[in-house]
């Protein structure tokens, strides 16, 4: 049986473009049809997605341009790829995105990279780029958007669930908006037993700014409480 590194490379690099333009000029693009970044993805993989253990999906909204749509690991700029996760690349190291900035804080408290993605899936409930003139897009901006969508988010989170073998006992959402459509696509889907919500990183990095350490406590004693 393919290990969770495996599967989890088969599904982004075969997760399906829409078979129709988007309503609002909205552009989508597959980071994991580029070469380089399925290269970056692999090797985080290989190095943190190994075994066959279940793992509890935290779900974000969709990837954003200079987070996972640069690296193809989701929650991970070019930063932390290499000073965190000891991932090489060619990638310029600019600037820190937001909530890649927050995510690894929280990750360093509950030991670091390795132990973390031993228990922990990060992934988004849409997983390929959503730009709208040229900015981040998330699918729940227009709810046209989100209705054209909907089958693939469907999909997304179904493949996810049982291609790659996730706790069913729990899920994340990280983000209060996005915790609302994913409890509605789970009580239609019926994969996962509960949604627990949290704040989203972003939105804690740009308006709690000063609360930091309340707030990555605070993540740290939910997901805390999930381990095995």
């Amino acid at each position: 049986m393919p290990d969770f590194a495996a599967r989890l490379l088969h599904l982004l690099r075969s997760f399906p473009l829409p078979t129709a333009p988007l309503p609002g000029a909205v552009e989508v693009r597959s980071s994991f049809q580029d070469s380089a970044v399925t290269a970056i993805l692999t090797a985080f993989a290989q190095k943190y997605y190994r075994g066959t253990a279940p793992r509890v999906g935290l779900f974000g909204i969709n990837p954003g341009r200079f987070g996972g749509g640069r690296t193809g690991v989701a929650f991970t700029d070019p930063v932390a790829l290499t000073d965190i996760c000891g991932i090489a690349h060619s990638l310029p190291k600019q600037r820190r995105e937001l909530s890649s900035e927050f995510v690894y804080k929280f990750i360093t408290e509950l030991g670091g990279p390795t132990p973390f993605y031993e228990h922990f899936f990060l992934s988004s409930v849409y997983p390929l780029e959503l730009t709208h003139a040229g900015k981040n897009y998330n699918y729940y901006d227009a709810p046209a958007l989100t209705k054209a969508l909907w089958a693939d988010m469907r999909l997304s989170l179904t493949q996810q669930a049982e291609q790659l073998g996730l706790r069913r006992d729990v899920a994340v959402s990280l983000g209060r908006r996005n915790g609302e459509f994913l409890r509605k696509l789970n009580d239609e889907l019926g994969l996962f037993d509960r949604i627990e919500v949290l704040d989203h990183p972003r939105f804690l990095m740009q308006y709690r700014r000063r609360f930091m350490a309340e707030n990555v406590a605070h993540y740290v004693e939910v997901l805390g409480g999930l381990l095995p």
